[in-house]
This record gives structure tokens, sequence and C-alpha cells, in this order.
């Protein structure tokens, strides 16, 4: 290890080449010296004066044993030389010797007999300090040991970067004994291993003197052909003792199963980092539809390449649940649908709004009836009718690659609503474990927002119906009048409001006009207000004032309980051209008027009713043909972005543009001043307009 290229054999010849210092001889410091048959230094080497401390000049031709031994030691280091020169011929072991300056050291020693051309005998000594020796000899036994035990597989490779020595942990890691390595380079040992990095890494590591530590790398094993394994790999250059580069080590631990734990852990923080941001991202709003595309579009592309979310159709048609498991057929709605990317899954996926039936022998069916997760791991060609809806859309899922399925039910309240359907395409990872566990756990809680919005829908709905039974059918004409109205309800996060409307035929061809707002957007809301409209019309029979009305009013709304409202009465007589009203902490009515600008009327503003103890003050407006007076709700001019006063101002704006027929008023000032983003409450419109001016196509 270490020679260059002459020193190589070359048909069977080694060339002689010179040495450096630094090898181990140099280390150990080994002395010569040649005795004579008397016992006299005949040969000193510098190394033995090195080591006793004595020159050649001071030791040639003195006794070795009165230069170097204790006078107690005579009798045996003469017995010992008697021993090499007459008998075995070489003794070997440590002995104590005398240095130049009166110490004394142990030497190790190999002493052996020479014999010369003429037949003299010589004693030949070679010597080293023991303490030297012995250092030596632990080292290397405990490197070879290291080697030989050490779990890590060890591997040293020469200047060319062959294999001089391997341990056994490094034939358990490539499936080859160390003979299989020796003489190879490591693209010749390990051919089924991408060894091109690997090689200008050791390389670079020769070049440099500079380690590279805990380099990972994925690669196949010779001991496990069949799967990928992570290695750390480190490479030190070695140098000898005057610092030449003789190789390099290499150490490569096996740290598959640490790498699997890891990217398991890291599977787990992902998982919880997605149940996380489904809690903030699914369920924003009560919508049912849209509260279902939220989960779908959660988990594409994170969990599947396509997602369905399908509920019972008994479910959202609020037909009681079946507790307990059920043989199928079952009926499903598609809610939502989302996708990765455009393929013939999509196309194999009930459209969103659509009711589908299936069989028993579905996975879906299984799912929703057992409530239970059903994986399909590996999807194989006869897997597909009983994950498709049909036989076209089996051939879809076919032709876009299906190769693993996942249902997961929609479980709330101990009520299955429906199912999460999840579908992996392609090159992804099959489903396993792990994906039905956050299946499930987003499932559980996207399941939660889908019956909060499905509660909320029936609570609106039966809140609308209720409101809207109670609303009179919108008149076109009264004595004297004609009339046009809107109601509107909230269209976002709101139930249906308290908002109504009523149009009372009175006495003497008079008519009360009647706008309020019930506080409150619940079922309760819409209940006060069928209360409050049955009292006004009881009272609008008596044909009494407008403030007397809203007074008798106050009183009704104060026992009942936990309710506030706000009202317009107005009383037309077409008789006497005049219009009298009083305001309960309502909006104040506008007055248009053929050729002037509209106006909000300056009347005094009374108070909510319920309040009680409150004065209402009548006022008293004369009405000429073509005026129209506009009753509305706070819902048309009120939002959470813009002050009242801004809102107003477009409501006059909206009202001084060329007139047009009253439904198209109505139009005009709903589209322009209900925003979609912005509609959390109620609207009422109600205007009317005395009879006597034609109508305007």
């Amino acid at each position: 290890m270490g020679a260059s290229e002459e020193d190589r054999p070359v048909h069977g010849a080694v060339r002689p080449a010179a040495s450096d210092p630094g090898g181990l001889l140099d280390l150990l410091g080994v002395a010569a010296a040649v005795l004579d048959a008397d016992g006299r230094v005949a040969l000193w080497s510098p190394q033995a004066q090195d080591l006793f401390g004595w020159s050649a000049e001071e030791a040639l031709g003195r006794f070795a044993a009165e230069l170097m031994v204790a006078e107690e030691h005579w009798d045996l280091i003469l017995e010992l030389f008697a021993e090499v020169m007459h008998g075995g011929g070489r003794w070997a072991g440590v002995f104590p010797v005398r240095h130049k300056d009166g110490s004394t050291r142990l030497v190790e020693f190999r002493n052996m007999r020479l014999q010369d051309e003429h037949g003299r005998f010589y004693a030949l000594g070679i010597a080293t300090d023991e303490a030297t020796l012995r250092g030596v000899e632990r080292d290397l036994a405990l490197s070879v040991r290291l080697v030989a035990q050490s779990p890590l597989g060890l591997a040293v490779l020469d200047t060319d970067l062959r294999f001089v020595m391997g341990n056994p942990a490094l034939e358990r890691i490539n499936g080859l004994s160390v003979a299989q390595h020796l003489g190879r380079d490591v693209r010749e040992a390990l051919p089924f291993l991408d060894t091109r990095a690997a090689g200008a890494a050791m390389r670079q590591v020769l070049a440099s003197g500079e380690p590279l530590v805990d380099q990972f790398t994925f690669d196949r094993s010779g001991a496990d052909p069949g799967g990928d394994r992570a290695w750390r790999v480190s490479y030190f250059r070695l140098d000898d003792s005057a610092g030449r580069v003789i190789g390099l080590a290499v150490s490569v631990v096996d740290v598959s199963e640490e790498q699997r734990v890891a990217a398991e852990a890291a599977r787990a923080r992902q998982r919880l980092a997605l149940v996380a941001q489904a809690s903030v991202r699914i369920g924003t709003t009560l919508d049912l539809g849209r509260t279902a595309q939220e989960l779908a579009d959660f988990v594409v592309p994170e969990l599947a390449d396509v997602a369905a979310v399908d509920l019972l159709d008994s479910v959202l048609s609020g037909r009681p649940p079946t507790h307990g498991p059920v043989a199928g057929p079952v009926t499903l709605r598609a809610l939502a649908v989302a996708a990765a990317h455009p393929s013939d899954a999509l196309r194999a996926a009930d459209p969103v709004g659509e009711i589908a039936k299936y069989d028993a022998d579905r996975l879906v069916t299984r799912c929703v009836t057992t409530g239970r997760a059903v994986l399909l791991t590996r999807v194989a060609a006869e897997d597909l009718p009983t994950v498709a809806r049909d036989g076209g859309a089996a051939a879809l899922l076919a032709r876009a690659g299906l190769h693993s399925y996942l249902a997961v039910p929609l479980i709330a309240r101990g009520e299955v609503l429906g199912a999460l359907d999840l579908k992996r395409l392609g090159g992804a990872r099959p489903f396993d474990g792990d994906d039905i566990l956050l299946a499930e756990e987003l499932a559980a809680r996207a399941a939660v927002c889908i019956d909060n919005a499905r509660w909320y829908q029936s609570q609106r709905n039966a809140a609308l119906t209720l409101q809207r039974h109670l609303l009179p059918h919108a008149p076109t004409r009264s004595a004297g009048l004609r009339l046009a109205s809107r109601y509107q309800p909230a269209g976002r996060t709101a139930l249906a409001g308290g908002d109504w409307f009523d149009v009372i035929e009175l006495a003497g061809d008079k008519t009360a006009l009647v706008v309020g707002d019930v506080m409150g957007h619940d079922i309760n809301a819409a209940a006060g207000m069928g209360q409050l409209r049955t009292a006004t019309r009881t009272l609008a029979d008596l044909d009494l004032d407008p403030a007397q009305v809203l007074h008798h009013l106050d009183r009704v709304t104060a026992e009942l309980e936990e309710t506030i409202a706000t009202c317009v009465y107005a009383v037309h007589d077409p008789h006497s051209r005049q219009c009298r009203i009083a305001l309960a902490g309502h909006p104040p009515p506008v007055l248009v008027r053929p050729g002037r600008a509209p106006e909000l009327l300056d009347l005094p503003p009374g108070a909510p009713l319920g309040v009680g103890g409150v004065r209402f003050e009548p006022s008293c407006l004369e009405l000429a043909p073509g005026d129209r007076l506009l009753l509305y709700t706070d819902g048309l001019v009120e939002t959470r972005t813009q002050a009242i006063d801004t809102r107003l101002a477009v409501l006059l704006d909206l009202l001084r543009r060329p007139r047009l027929p009253l439904e198209a008023t109505c139009d005009r000032l709903l589209t322009a001043l209900r925003r979609a983003d912005d509609d959390d409450d109620d609207v009422v419109l109600l205007i009317a307009e005395v009879d006597g001016a034609p109508e305007r196509a």
C-alpha cells in the first residue's frame, strides 16, 4: 500500500526502491550491535547510540556486559550469551540495560548467532525500547480488534483506491467477503452501486486531506439487492508518521432504520400540521356545499389525486337516521369533487349535485353502511366495478391509472352522513394505515362542520319558510296607490331574520304601509316577526293614529321574551292626499317627487319597540300624484365597511337617476346596494306611488 506504479510487480519481479524515513522500524528505533566470541563489541549502529547513549568510539572493543549490564546481572547475561553462542543459537526477551547516564532501562532483545567465512562466531543483538514496543503492539492489537469487531463497515484503500483491508461488518453490508474486495477498486468490487459520486468524493479527500464526514446516500446493498438502503459514509485520508499519503479509510453505517423512523416522524408531523390546517380551512362558512368543497380541496393533493364528498340523500332530505349496520343499496348525492389535475378519473366521479344509487357490492356502500374505512391498497382490474358507479366510469378509472383507493365515513354525533372518497393515480404511493388514520381524523373534523352546516341550512330553510308564509302576498295596487315590494333574505352567514312588511286596506279607502325589523337572525326572530305582524293588523283595524299603533306595539313587544324591533307605520288617505307616519327607531323613509331631488324625511326617530316608556310622534305629509314613498329596513343600507351616511347618500344618488317603473326601481336598488360579500342581513323594500301619474315603460 502506498507504493508507486514502478514499485509494483512486473512479470513476477519486484524492482528495488528506496523508502523514505517514517516506517514502523523507524518508529521503533531498532538498534543493532555485534559481539565477538569473547563478548566484546565489534559493531555498533547509530541507533544503538540513541538507545544506550554510548557512541561507537566508546563502545567498540569493550565487554558488552561491563558496558551495559549491572554487576549483579553479569552471571545471568554471561549464561545467556553462552546459550546463544554455543546452544540454541538465539534468545529473545526483555533485559534491564544500563544507560550511559546511569539509568536502567528495559530493552526488548532479539539475539542470534552469526558465522563468518572463516568459521568464527558472533552474536547479533537487535534491540528496541520495551515501552515503545509494547505501545506499538497495544495500538496494533486495539486497531485490529477495533476493525474486526466494529459494527461499522470499515475499509482501507490504497492511493489507487483499491481495497487493501475490510472488516466483517463490511462483508455483511456488501454481501461480499473481504477477499472478494481486496485488490479491486470500488467500481469493480461493487458493480451494483452507482459509484461515481463515491469515487469523486474519495479522490477529493485524497487530494485535499480534508475528511468528508456523514455523507448520506441511498443505494442498493449486495446483501439485499431487492431494496434501497440508506447509508452514512465518512472518508479520511491516511498519512504515515512522515506525512506521506498511504491511502484512504472509509466507514459505512447502515442508517436505513434510522431514516425509516425519521421519515415516519416527519410524516407524523406532517399529519399533525394537516390536521391543524384543516381546523382553519374547513368549515369557514355554514354553507353545506362550500364546506364539502373545502374538504375535497384540502385533501388534494396532500392525501389523494382525486377526492369526492358524497352525502346520503336521506341525510340531506332530513329523514331520521338509521342506527346500526344496514345492507345496501344506498343513495348518495355528490356535494364536492376535487382533482390535482384534469384526468379521466375526474370524469368518472359523480357530477356535483347529482344523485346516484350504489348497490351493496360497492365499496362506498360498505363504508357508509358499516361506518368503517374501506381500503384497497392495490386496485386490480377486477376491483374497478366495486369502486365505480357503472361500467363506463370503471373504464375511465382504468385509463386514468387508478391504483389505490380509500373511502372513510363522515360521522358526526354518532350518525353516518356520507363518505370521503379518495383515489391515487399513476406512480403515487399506495394508501397505507397512516393514511387511514389521517383521512379518518380529517373526515371526523369535517363531518362536524358539514353537520353544523346541514342543521344550519335546515333551520334556515324552516325560518325562511315560516317568514315567507307570514309575509303578505305582494299587492301591486291599493286604493290610490301603486305598490312594489321585495324581500331578500341574508345570503351568507345569518339565518333568516325578522324583517317584514305589510300593506293593510283600512276603512275609507285608506291604506296602512308597514315595514319592521325584529332584531336577531334565527327562527325566534321570524316567530317574533309573525306575532308583531298579527298584532299590527289587529291594531290597524281599529283605525288608530300611527303613533298610537306604535305605542300599543311597544307594549306587545315588551311582553315578548327578549324581543326588540324597529318599525315604520304610515297611513295614506287618497281623499285628503295626506300620509300620516311615525317611526320606532327605524331608518327614515325617502320621499321622491317628480322633478325634485329625493329626500330623506326628517321625522322624529322614536325608540325601538320593546324599550318601553317612550312617546312616539306622528308626522303628516302631503302626497301628490306621482310622488313615491320608499320604506326599507337597515339591511338595504348598512354594511360592515361603509358609514351609514355614505350608504344613504348612495341610495339618494340612485333615486336621482331617470325614473323607472316601480318593479325596475326595486331591482335597481337591490342590485346596486346589495353585495354578495356583505349581505349578512335581510332586506325589505316597499315603494308606494300615488296614483295620478302614468307609469313610464
